[in-house]
């Protein structure tokens, strides 16, 4: 890439948009001191990404922004762009396809800071890419400049390599070493996540697996019981069913005598509708007079007014034939006086156009006379030109020049205010106390052995707390698994109640139960008290008598044999010497003997049972005597929780006085560390000022050498300045003279040139008074003639308006109008009778219908104990459907199969079996506990993550070799490319030494052993010397060093373009000599832009590019073509 052109605009003093091109291999950038020369190399490291202020001569960003000057503003912005040709594809990554590449930044006053490469918004990091390994950079060998040169070769060993590194081209190397390491540091630290997380599923799918167990077995009970549960909802809704189709055949019985007695309705109603059909044609007759008579009411009503509009009609006619006589008239008499103004205006048009005629004759004699009274003011004035021109000329050389000298004062001025700052500055810095250093190293190592101690009382009490956790955390899970089994006993013993109370529920018992007030009286089930284990033994001999209920009195036997019950049901009496009749007409049976009648029904001698389907009583003994122990134990259970919370609560209360005290200890730790870190930070600032004070030291001394240096040049320039001042000033007092005896010749002809050119305005504006003056004639007679025009117009619609007024007042039409009146009151007269007798009509239908509703009625009333009996049946068929839909829903719930529940259900118990099965499932459920239902699922997932996290950790570990690998290969690379370079350097540089210095000998140490950690250390001798160390030798011999240094990285590692600012500015005629033959070898291969003050380097510059400074701190470009200039003056020569 070659650099073609740079452009600023607002950076530092190039206020204005300024390009500066550069189509040159030696380019050289001249001016005088202070006029900005350094900042196009300051804009050239600013926009390839330099962030430092102090490396661009300011204190922080902002001042690379122009911040005003005498006669001009701030600005908020500045910008630098970069233009480099690439049509050999030498740029890096995806620019290399760009025949021309364009680099470009942008910083706001908001510290808003923007890279661009080609218009593409990139950022810092791209355009530092895109150089690296160039020698191009904000901190590149490539931008050389005065002190630049010293800090090279006196700079230390390590920060020596850095420019090795750069001309060996590993900067990319670096990087991605640096990134890969990143990459691997990221990469184990996901390994040992994994790890973790492995470790953590391996106990967790050990946990899963036995709640998997538990989970199958549960699945396996679950599908029974909903087998069993549905087989139940079948059986009942087929019961259901039945109830539905009994209470249908009644309902159809009473709908049949319902629609007997609807069918005599029916007819009556027909009548009635005849009877209204017949009021409502009446009716209608009756309507149809009413609006007959309102038709001749408005018949009537419209002639009366159409009346009245025709009289008024007639009025206003006879009114406007008044009118349009007088207008008549009026338009008449105007036209007769238009007719004699046309007459008087003809004349004056006459003589007008004579007027115009002359007035147009003298116009033109006097623009003849025009011109050559121009031509003389205009050559007056070209002299006048001529000389103004060359005073102001003169003037702004003069201004140019007194510019100059005021800003070389300034600069004076402000070089001295500098010396007086720095060597002010120098004397009061003050060295740091040595005695207060060494007080805070102690005062450091007692705060040292403080936090040791606290820390090893952290740890003690830290151990205690962990103990006491442990035991809390211990005593929490006996409180849990205390708690749980509580839970457990109190979920069973619910389950075992609800069991219960739904195998006393029994719906259509209850009602009868309820209805003979027997509801209230307890079973005999509730009365018994079994030995443990005999349950189902008196079971199986008591079956259905055990929801037997006890009677006292026969009479209320008596009512109950006389309403059957609709499900099984028993009774018996108190004590076993009752000897009542159960019911008039039978004797008591003797003692053992049953019987039973064909409906099922058995009676003893002190019972009855009534016989009904099966109901669920398996196990009901059985559940009560689980209830009581299962209601004991809970109690029990309770106490344990209770013994369980209160010995956690106390371990809580030990644990949380230990955390307190724990908590204290890392207070007092904190607070030691921090007067530690404290002390530290002191000792450090001490260093730092220290050091600080030394560096400020040096540094003031070196700026008051450069500023003697500086200040001795302003003052020959100063000389110099002010003798060509005064030679202007001799200049301009001469051609004032000169302008004065032009101006008076210059006015004369200007007085002349007025004469005439109003003489010329006169003739003008008298032409245009003729002209305007015969234009009104005219107008005048083209607006009466259209006015005459119009009035005639006017004239003639006047006449035929007034012709058609005459015949409208002949047409009278108001007769005709009261014949038509007349006969509509007749016609009025004869709908009134008409509308009397309709009335009549609809009185007689009326009283017809009333007698039918009457009628009607009574039918209705012997409807209504039909439809409620009707009702009553639809209400039961109602129950009995909501049970079927109740069941039929519950099977659909359950997504029952229905074909399958068909087939079971021929085989399967009766619904009280079942009921006992569905009981002994729930049981067996219930016995399980706490069951994981996701624990399947969950195994699955956490073997199929399990499996993942596997491969995922033999990713890693394989990326992790990989990345080692990587890093390995990247350090042997740079290893050897290293080793190249330094010995190609050192070749070169001993061999470019002895040519800028004529003889001596130079080379390159490596100091250290590990190449990639070394530093480099430069020896340098040049002839007739045997200095042991390079910061014995001069300024101008470190400087040659330094170039010899740089050009020999260059040799290596060509940068597209290398910036040189003053770097001869030490060296002598002889060495200016050698250097600039190096320079213009090396420009073969690399261009060079140079500023220099040394007249021996301009003079090998192709292009010389000059920069001055007319306006106060505002810089300028001239740029000069060397080959050019020896064009045109071989050319003048000839």
């Amino acid at each position: 890439m070659r650099l073609v052109q740079i452009k600023l605009a607002g950076f530092k003093s190039f206020v204005d948009p300024t390009s500066i091109h550069v189509p040159g291999q030696l380019v050289g950038v001249v001016g005088p001191n202070g006029c900005g020369k350094s900042n196009v190399i300051d804009a050239v490291r600013w926009v390839l990404g330099e962030s430092r202020a102090a490396a661009l001569r300011g204190d922080s960003m902002q001042d690379v922004i122009f911040n005003g000057s005498v006669n001009r503003a701030p600005l908020a912005r500045a910008s630098v762009e970069l233009i480099f040709d690439n049509a050999q594809g030498r740029a890096a990554g995806q620019w290399s396809q760009y025949a021309e590449i364009s680099v470009k930044r942008i910083l706001q006053r908001d510290g808003e800071s923007s890279y661009y490469i080609n218009g593409a918004h990139v950022r810092r990091r791209d355009i530092t890419d895109m150089f690296l390994g160039t020698g191009l950079g904000p901190r590149a060998y490539a931008i050389m400049e005065q002190g630049m040169i010293t800090r090279i070769i006196e700079a230390k060993p390590e920060e020596l390599r850095v420019f090795l590194e750069e001309a060996a081209g590993i900067s990319k190397y670096k990087e991605r070493r640096r990134e890969t390491e990143s990459r691997l540091a990221d990469t184990r630290g996901n390994l040992a996540r994994i790890t973790d997380i492995r470790t953590e599923l391996a106990a967790q799918l050990e946990k899963l697996q036995a709640q998997a167990t538990v989970a199958t077995r549960y699945k396996e009970y679950h599908s029974e019981l909903q087998l069993r549960q549905q087989l139940l909802w079948y059986a009942r809704r087929r019961d259901a069913a039945a109830e539905r189709e009994r209470h249908a055949l009644e309902m159809s019985r009473v709908g049949n005598e319902l629609e007997a007695e609807n069918a005599q309705l029916r007819q009556l109603e027909s009548r009635v509708e005849t009877a209204r059909a017949a009021h409502y044609r009446c009716g209608d007759g009756l309507n149809g007079a009413q609006a007959a008579l309102y038709a001749a009411n408005a018949e009537v009503a419209r002639f009366e007014s159409e009346l009245r509009h025709v009289e008024e009609t007639r009025q206003r006619l006879e009114g406007q034939h008044t009118e349009r006589l007088a207008q008549l008239g009026s338009w008449r008499e105007q036209r007769a006086q238009l007719t004699q103004a046309l007459h008087m205006w003809a004349a004056r048009a006459g003589t007008a156009r004579e007027r115009s005629t002359e007035a147009q004759a003298k116009l033109g004699e006097e623009n003849a006379r025009l011109p050559q009274a121009e031509q003389a003011f205009r050559a007056g004035q070209e002299r006048l030109s001529e000389t103004r021109s060359q005073l102001l000329q003169a003037e702004s050389r003069l201004q140019l020049e007194q510019a100059n000298l005021s800003h070389l004062e300034r600069g004076a001025q402000a070089l001295q205010q500098r010396r007086e700052r720095l060597e002010s500055e120098l004397q009061t810095l003050a060295e740091p106390d040595a005695a207060a250093a060494n007080a805070l190293r102690e005062r450091s190592a007692a705060l040292e052995a403080a936090v040791q101690a606290a820390q090893a009382g952290h740890e003690s009490l830290q151990a205690e707390c962990a103990a006491l956790e442990e035991r809390s955390a211990a005593a929490g899970e006996a409180l849990g698994a205390a708690q749980r089994e509580h839970a457990a006993a109190e979920a069973q013993l619910a389950t075992l109640r609800q069991i219960q109370a739904a195998a006393e529920d029994n719906a259509p018992l209850r009602e009868w139960l309820e209805r003979h007030g027997l509801g209230a009286l307890p079973r005999l089930w509730q009365k018994l008290r079994i030995d443990r284990g005999w349950e189902t033994a008196v079971e199986s001999v008591l079956r259905e008598r055990l929801h037997a209920l006890e009677l006292s009195e026969a009479a209320r036997l008596q009512s109950v044999l006389a309403d059957r019950p609709p499900a099984k049901a028993s009774v018996f009496a108190r004590g076993e010497s009752a000897g009542t009749p159960v019911a008039p007409g039978f004797e008591p049976l003797a003692s053992g003997a049953m019987l039973v009648d064909r409906d099922g029904h058995q009676f003893t001698r002190h019972t009855v049972s009534f016989h009904a389907p099966d109901q669920a009583d398996a196990g009901l003994l059985a559940r009560q005597s689980a209830i009581e122990a299962l209601d004991a134990g809970c109690r029990d259970l309770q106490q344990k929780v209770g013994a369980a919370q209160d010995a956690h609560r106390q371990l809580e209360s030990e644990a949380a006085g230990r955390s307190e005290a724990l908590e204290q200890a890392r207070r007092v730790i904190a607070e030691t560390q921090k007067e530690q870190h404290d002390a530290q930070i002191d000792q450090l600032k001490l260093a730092q000022a220290e050091e600080r004070y030394r560096e400020r030291s040096e540094q003031v001394r070196a700026e008051l050498s450069e500023i003697e240096q500086e200040a001795s040049r302003g003052r020959q320039a100063l000389q110099d300045g002010r003798q060509a001042a005064e030679r202007i000033a001799a200049e301009i007092a001469t051609l004032r003279e000169k302008l004065e005896a032009v101006r008076g010749g210059h006015l004369a002809a200007e007085t002349a040139l007025a004469e005439q050119r109003r003489a010329v305005q006169q003739a003008e504006r008298d032409a245009q008074d003729a002209l305007f003056g015969e234009r009104e004639c005219g107008s005048k007679i083209a607006e009466i003639d259209n006015s005459v025009r119009v009035i005639d117009q006017q004239i003639e619609r006047a006449d035929l308006e007034l012709a058609k007024l005459t015949e409208e007042l002949a047409a009278d039409p108001i007769p005709a109008v009261r014949h038509g009146l007349d006969a509509a009151v007749e016609s009025r007269l004869g709908c009134e009778t008409t509308l009397a007798a309709a009335r009549n009509a609809v009185e007689g239908a009326a009283g017809a219908l009333r007698e039918l509703e009457e009628a009607r009625l009574q039918i209705e009333a012997k409807l209504a104990p039909l439809r409620e009996r009707l009702g009553e049946l639809r209400l039961k068929e109602q129950a009995a459907q909501i049970n079927f839909d109740q069941f039929a829903a519950q099977l659909r719930e359950a997504n029952a199969d229905e074909e399958r529940l068909s087939r079971e259900a021929e085989r399967a118990p009766r619904p009280a079996a079942l009921q006992g099965e569905i009981t002994r499932l729930a049981q067996a459920i219930n016995d399980l506990g706490a069951v994981n239902l996701a624990a399947l699922e969950e195994l699955r997932s956490s073997q199929e993550r399990k499996g993942f996290l596997d491969s995922q950790a033999a990713d890693l570990e394989e990326a992790v070799h990989t990345l080692e690998d990587a890093i390995r290969r990247i350090d042997r690379e740079t290893r050897e490319l290293l080793r190249e370079t330094f010995d190609s350097v050192n070749r070169h540089f001993g061999s470019l030494f002895p040519t800028l210095f004529g003889g001596g000998e130079a080379k390159l140490i490596m100091t250290g052993e590990e190449i990639l950690d070394a530093g480099v250390q430069v020896m340098a001798q040049p002839p007739g010397k045997r200095n042991t160390s390079i910061h014995l030798l001069s300024g101008g011999e470190k400087a040659l060093t330094a170039i010899a240094l740089v050009f020999s990285l260059f040799q290596l590692n060509p940068a597209p373009f290398c910036l040189l600012d003053e770097v001869d500015a030490p060296l002598d005629d002889s060495n200016t000599l050698r250097f600039c033959d190096l320079v213009k070898r090396m420009a073969a291969q690399t261009q060079f832009l140079f500023i220099s003050h040394n007249k021996i380097s301009m003079e090998m510059a192709e292009q010389l590019i000059g920069v001055t400074m007319p306006e106060s701190g505002v810089s300028r470009v001239v740029a000069v073509d060397i080959d050019e200039a020896l064009r045109i003056r071989e050319e003048l020569a000839a």
